[in-house]
């Protein structure tokens, strides 16, 4: 069956929520046809924790089921901005040098905890000073920095994401761009996307109701996740496309799966299942 939205985008994936074992995580992404994962965690290790060995071992397990990565899920940025960036940098350095034998160039990114109440415009100039660091340690490497918004950091909602587009948008610096993030921000997503459309370069597939911020099938929230994507068709767009399901404490995941105990799949399989149903309910 043939796509109608968005052709030449592939479907990638955080395949640790199926289940923290690798070879669990491809077995399913086998069954569903699924050959990318943004890798993130596996085996009981965050990708940031990964040895030389241990990610070129992870490399030829997925190679040899047929499994690239798109990019690596990192933790970067993930940290208060009062923390002490040092030993957080050297983290990063390590983690780039990995980025051949991953076999991708791309890393996702944050920009830094806010203090809870603060005034966000304070800290702007050492978030830009950290970031300035990563995305030119990025640039001297080749590698792709792409920015995720996430609740509580500097680029949480879309006017503060721009900001850091128009300060550090170019060949190693780019955005991500997360439907529930910015729904469970009270972000309308359709205005995120007018301020950030030209910077757009990966998207994470997931959804949420700005009533409770609850996580939900893409399509059955408030994202306005199908009006997105349709735009992004229109534009060309021809990047990954990033299952974050997010859905194993969804309410109604059981509600929905009446005959996942049957098919003998864990909670965490059938609430990815869930997801990649939905998106491609949108997508076909």
């Amino acid at each position: 069956m043939e796509r109608k939205l968005l052709h030449n985008s592939p479907i990638s994936c955080f395949a640790d929520e199926i289940d923290s074992s690798v070879d669990k995580q491809i077995a399913l992404l086998k069954e569903l046809g699924i050959s990318w994962i943004e890798f993130r965690s596996g085996d009981g290790k965050g990708v940031a924790d990964y040895t030389a060995k241990e990610a070129q071992a992870l490399r030829e397990k997925l190679d040899g089921a047929g499994i690239r990565i798109s990019a690596l899920g990192s933790p970067i940025g993930k940290i208060d901005i009062t923390q002490d960036f040092e030993p957080h940098f050297k983290t990063f350095q390590a983690m780039a040098e990995l980025t051949e034998i991953y076999g991708t160039d791309k890393i996702r990114m944050f920009s830094f905890f806010m203090p809870e109440g603060a005034d966000v415009s304070a800290y702007r100039d050492e978030v830009m000073k950290r970031m300035s660091r990563l995305v030119d340690y990025a640039a001297s490497k080749n590698l792709v920095l792409l920015h995720e918004n996430e609740k509580d950091i500097y680029g949480d909602l879309a006017p503060r994401c721009l900001d850091l587009m128009k300060e550090f948008y170019g060949s190693s610096f780019r955005c991500t761009f997360d439907f529930a993030n910015f729904v469970q921000c009270g972000q309308d997503t359709l205005e995120a996307y007018e301020m950030l459309e030209p910077y757009i370069s990966y998207v994470h597939i997931k959804d949420a109701l700005f009533e409770n911020g609850s996580v939900v099938p893409a399509g059955e929230g408030d994202g306005q996740v199908a009006e997105i994507l349709g735009r992004l068709e229109k534009k060309g767009f021809d990047g990954f496309l990033s299952l974050e399901p997010h859905l194993a404490d969804f309410a109604g995941l059981k509600n929905l799966e009446k005959s996942a105990a049957s098919r003998g799949r864990t909670d965490g399989e059938e609430a990815f299942c869930t997801a990649y149903r939905a998106l491609q309910k949108i997508l076909y």
